[in-house]
């Protein structure tokens, strides 16, 4: 099985949200239907802009804990590195 650490925005700029889950369609789906209370729901953070795959759910646990002590220039170009134009991953990776 996979877990992926991913990054959602709420636009170009706007809020990030940082996640982990073993099923990123419906992870995604789920926040943009505000199904699950809290932060992204609060700042309509529902693009998908950036994800990691990774075997254990160790690493992913890791890895989504240090992106969250980052600062939001590392984030916004981690992002950048492999989505320039911040394109909504969720349509053309999850569909």
């Amino acid at each position: 099985m996979a877990y992926y650490v991913y990054i959602l925005a709420s636009r170009r700029d706007g809020a990030i949200y940082v996640g982990i889950t073993n099923d990123p369609v419906r992870r995604v789906y789920e926040h943009r239907i505000k199904a699950v209370p809290g932060f992204a729901a609060r700042y309509n953070i529902s693009r998908l802009v950036w994800f990691e795959a990774y075997d254990d759910p160790i690493s992913a646990i890791s890895r989504e804990k240090e992106l969250e002590t980052w600062r939001r220039a590392w984030k916004t170009q981690l992002v950048e590195k492999d989505n320039p134009n911040w394109d909504d991953l969720y349509e053309s990776n999850c569909n």
